[in-house]
């Protein structure tokens, strides 16, 4: 299961966070912090993964009762991250998440992105969040991935933007102009 969400810049101002699993807003903006200096100061050519914090792993190991013979998956374990350009995009997830599986998750983000925004940049992030946030809701749910494939998610956030830019009176076909009511057909009538 993915537990969260982060992209960062290079200054360390987070651009997107979204949390799948219930934290504490103290114990998520320390959380923030320290993963953010954890993989800005990792040399470039070094491992994307990293193991968790012990600040989140203590959180969510006190929550869950459980005997130390039975192990838990579902714990937070490991920070899986890219470096591109200006930006960090991080995943934190349990040991049941495929590394290699994440990586390519991020890769299918950015690459989203990408087409969304037309060579995305750090601004179109800053301005356009409802954007960074309706790919990642195209591709995550709940913590579990639903989509990877790369043109259903981009089309998929397009179809978010057209029905968004419906007019909300807009008449349909059959029903006729009912004024204010125009969008709904009553039965009896």
């Amino acid at each position: 299961m993915i537990n969260a969400v982060l992209v960062f810049n290079n200054a360390g101002q987070p651009r997107l966070t979204k949390f799948y699993t219930q934290l504490e807003t103290s114990v998520q903006q320390r959380l923030i912090s320290e993963i953010f200096h954890l993989v800005s100061t990792r040399a470039p050519g070094s491992c994307n993964f990293l193991p968790l914090p012990p600040l989140l792993s203590s959180q969510s190991t006190s929550h869950t009762p459980h005997s130390p013979s039975t192990p838990h998956n579902d714990v937070p374990s490991l920070v899986t991250y890219r470096h591109y350009a200006t930006l960090y995009f991080i995943i934190i997830s349990t040991s049941t998440e495929s590394p290699l599986a994440l990586i390519d998750l991020i890769q299918v983000y950015v690459e989203a992105l990408d087409r969304l925004f037309e060579n995305v940049c750090e601004l179109d992030l800053i301005f356009n969040f409802e954007t960074l946030h309706a790919t990642l809701s195209e591709m995550i749910v709940g913590g579990v991935v639903i989509e990877t494939h790369l043109d259903r998610v981009v089309e998929g956030v397009r179809a978010q933007g057209r029905v968004a830019k419906r007019p909300v009176n807009e008449s349909r076909s059959g029903l006729g102009n009912l004024a204010m009511g125009s969008n709904f057909a009553w039965a009896g009538r």
